[in-house]
């Protein structure tokens, strides 16, 4: 599916779901991975993740659809368009969008071997694990306040 094809299904959404035309553009965009879709508040543009077409198929996607719409309808019509907001739960609801997108089963998960810097406290030997090096001067451990000390793991763990 392509980003016109795309356009025509977010405007018949839009009017068969909403009641009110989509006037604006709705594209795919294949670096969302850890959420379907997304709203922009300034250019009124909609994305939606082709991952999430691809891996559970268009009527997941069009409940994403509808999730964006909401967003957007409430937006433009100054009311409340968050996920924390009356209006846009009870919109959501009665459209039938998804709350929540699936979870994508290629997505990474951080193992141990993906940090490359341990913090040990002085005082109580807690240990804290890091991806980045930090200056542990300008830190404390979080149980007992006492000094942190930086070590650098060995570099062949990393992935």
């Amino acid at each position: 599916m392509d980003n016109h094809t795309l356009q025509q299904w977010v405007e018949r959404v839009s009017l068969e779901s909403f009641g009110r035309p989509f006037r604006h553009k709705a594209t795919f965009n294949g670096r969302l991975k850890a959420t379907g879709g997304r709203y922009f508040t300034h250019t009124h543009h909609i994305e939606i993740s082709p991952h999430q077409l691809a891996a559970y198929g268009e009527e997941e996607t069009e409940r994403i659809i509808k999730h964006e719409l909401c967003h957007y309808h409430l937006h433009l019509m100054k009311r409340g368009y968050r996920h924390r907001d009356h209006d846009f739960r009870t919109l959501l609801a009665h459209v039938g969008g998804s709350r929540y997108c699936q979870a994508l089963s290629e997505r990474k998960r951080i193992g141990p071997t993906a940090f490359k810097y341990k913090l040990i406290c002085g005082g109580c030997g807690m240990e804290y694990m890091r991806k980045r090096k930090l200056d542990p001067d300008r830190y404390a451990c979080g149980k007992c306040r006492g000094k942190l000390k930086l070590i650098a793991l060995d570099k062949s763990r990393t992935p």
